[in-house]
């Protein structure tokens, strides 16, 4: 039997277990990544292993989310991340030189390599053949110090697709449709592998803006083949000599086939407050528009901005719509500006932005009161821009800049339509990306002689070992698809302290109940509980980390995101799964017990554990945990399982985990 392209990647970087869905496997990895929000932790927790350097083939330090330095905190965070990758041998990205996966699909992303990043979209360079796996911090740290990295073997989707995309319609609208049909947790435990002739009329910008939304699918990861469109996009790029030809076997087995024909995709929209509330922009339109942003990690690159240039050339946006276009990368703005259509935008009345993550995460550009913004990103969760009770809609570039132009929401067939003269602007690629390279610091070119700390770094957390019992109330009870965001928020305000534990955890949960933290503390923790989807979103490690400094030692979820679960896992708080009738019956304020001696239970490998609550009824919740998942969690998380393994090995790089 043949083997799927994510099969053959996987087997060449296989160090342990087998490749069988569900089965967990270790993988090793060949290059890592990481951003200015979670890489003080990664590089806090290397720094706590006692490691020396890196050990992957490459290491990537972007600085993206907070780059507007708007508090000392976060200029404070760059200067220590610059020193981390200095002492420790990775690339450091300047803040302002962009997002972490636009510049790493730039500089470095290449076919066949495996990517670890500790950023939910890094599975982006899938869309060139690279095998890209969004985790927790502390998985890079262990990665980066040559440890293996685990996950369960994800089944592989064949996502056949067929046609060509017609005027108007973009690959966002095939992300977009993929979402409408699967939902956001439609792609739980897969990986979306795309073949068929429609492959090859995709660029590989469409290509990653597909796999960078795969994300939002709830996949592990997604993934192209390589083909003429990989080998002229890397020769643009200065870097035909990384080109590697990548296919599945012609008798490939997958576990399931989607069949997208891209001659019948139209334009598209997701409707607030869900990346998979997608609709027809036609279904919508009319809807007054107040802001419009293009940019982010999903459609920010020169490729993207470029048609919404040529949609406002000769052109002015409405008087009551606001338009900026936020840059990828540094080298999109290069590009642009260098070609005039910065100040053709300009003169539409378009504002720019730093290449940033920023809007996306609420950072800048954050909408008006009772407004709608329409936004070319990958995310449109409540409240993430910013502000409570937000209106986003998520779009291609196409539709922002008919929209802009309108000053409500429309299908740009009949925007051309009405005026007769607006032109389908395709895609187009530059001859050549050649943009400097100056704000990437190499390895060796390192300025710095040593950690550099200011008042507000704080050191990593290392857990305690489990007790045998865990007992407490319900401090929260939660719905459905309770997101990242909502468990540790991503705002300015509080997105300074993500070096400072013990600060940063007076925001736990605050977007659920603004009490829960100090409720948490004076209760000497508790558990909480959660509908189907529980950490959705962002791969933050905080979202568990910051639980824990408060004393939650289990979560009884329905179901629970891939990486937070291994985050739970990673900082020792036990996730048990619970059915619909127990979820429906258990209130905030239960006193909880789980009377199975948890320990030794976990220790044993017991899959069920009997919960009892307020000594009035008992029930059955499920621990899905591999043999090396429960060492974590009796050692008190990974971070003390590692540095007690590197201890007994007497150093060099981190154990696999084994």
């Amino acid at each position: 039997m043949g083997q799927t392209l994510t099969e053959k990647i996987l087997d060449d970087h296989l160090v342990e277990g087998e490749l069988e869905p569900g089965e967990e496997i270790g993988i090793e990895i060949d290059q890592v990544l990481t951003q200015d929000t979670t890489g003080t932790m990664v590089w806090l927790q290397f720094e706590a292993l006692d490691l020396d350097e890196v050990q992957t083939e490459l290491a990537a330090q972007y600085c993206d989310h907070q780059t507007y330095q708007f508090d000392f905190k976060n200029t404070d965070d760059h200067r220590f991340l610059r020193s981390a990758a200095g002492t420790y041998g990775a690339y450091f990205s300047r803040p302002g030189n962009g997002i972490c996966h636009n510049v790493h699909k730039e500089n470095f992303a290449a076919p066949g390599k495996t990517l670890l990043g500790s950023d939910s979209h890094t599975p982006t360079p899938g869309g060139l053949g690279q095998f890209a796996i969004g985790a927790g911090g502390l998985d890079i740290s262990v990665a980066m110090g040559g440890g293996a990295y685990y996950v369960e073997m994800p089944e592989v989707v064949n996502v056949r697709l067929e046609g060509e995309l017609p005027e108007w319609s973009t690959a966002k609208d095939v992300i977009l449709e993929m979402l409408r049909r699967l939902t956001v947790k439609g792609g739980v435990g897969k990986v979306f592998e795309y073949t068929g002739p429609g492959v090859e009329t995709l660029s590989v910008p469409e290509r990653t803006t597909i796999t960078n939304m795969g994300t939002e699918l709830g996949a592990t990861s997604s993934i192209f083949p390589t083909d003429g469109k990989t080998r002229d996009y890397l020769a643009r790029q200065g870097r035909a000599d990384e080109y590697v030809e990548l296919s599945p076997d012609e008798d490939a087995e997958y576990a399931d086939e989607i069949v997208v024909d891209l001659s019948e995709i139209e334009p598209l929209v997701a409707a607030p407050s869900m990346p998979d509330n997608v609709v027809p922009v036609r279904e919508v339109a009319g809807e007054s528009v107040d802001q419009v942003i293009v940019g982010s990690c999903t459609n920010g690159g020169y490729e993207d901005i470029l048609p919404a240039a040529k949609m406002l050339e000769g052109r002015e946006i409405d008087m009551k719509t606001e338009m900026v276009v936020a840059p990828g990368s540094k080298q999109a703005s290069e590009l642009l500006a260098r070609e005039g259509w910065t100040a053709e935008m300009m003169a539409a009345g378009v504002n720019f932005s730093e290449a940033t993550c920023g809007a996306c995460i609420g950072i800048g550009h954050v909408p008006a009161s009772d407004s709608v913004s329409l936004r070319t990103f990958n995310r449109n969760f409540e409240g993430r821009s910013g502000i409570e009770d937000d209106s986003v809609y998520l779009c291609s570039p196409e539709v922002a800049a008919a929209s802009a132009i309108a000053g409500e929401l429309v299908d740009p067939r009949d925007l051309a339509g009405e005026l007769g003269e607006l032109e389908p602007p395709g895609l187009e690629l530059p001859d050549q990306y050649d943009g400097s390279k100056t704000d990437i610091i190499e390895p060796e070119e390192s300025v710095d002689d040593g950690l550099v700390k200011g008042p507000n770094i704080g050191a990593a957390p290392i857990g305690e070992p489990l007790d045998a019992d865990i007992e407490g109330s319900v401090l929260l009870k939660m719905t459905d698809n309770i997101t990242t965001d909502h468990i540790i928020p991503a705002t300015s305000d509080i997105l300074m302290y993500r070096s400072n534990i013990e600060k940063l955890s007076e925001f736990t949960l605050s977007r659920v109940d603004d009490t829960f933290a100090q409720r948490a503390l004076d209760s000497n923790g508790g558990v909480l509980v959660a509908g189907e989807n529980y950490g959705q979103g962002s791969s933050r490690e905080h979202a568990a980390m910051c639980p824990q400094f408060l004393g939650i030692e289990a979560v009884l979820a329905q179901s629970f995101a891939r990486i937070h679960k291994a985050n739970l896992f990673n900082f020792g708080i036990l996730p048990l799964a619970i059915d619909d009738d127990t979820y429906e019956r258990i209130e905030q304020g239960d006193d909880v017990e789980v009377v199975t001696d948890v320990a030794p239970a976990i220790a044993a490998g017991e899959t069920e554990f009997t919960v009892r609550v307020n000594d009035d009824w008992e029930a059955t919740a499920e621990l899905d945990a591999s043999e090396r998942e429960r060492r974590i969690l009796e050692a008190g998380g990974k971070l003390r399982l590692t540095k007690e393994q590197y201890s007994e090995g007497g150093g060099g790089a981190a154990p696999a985990d084994d």
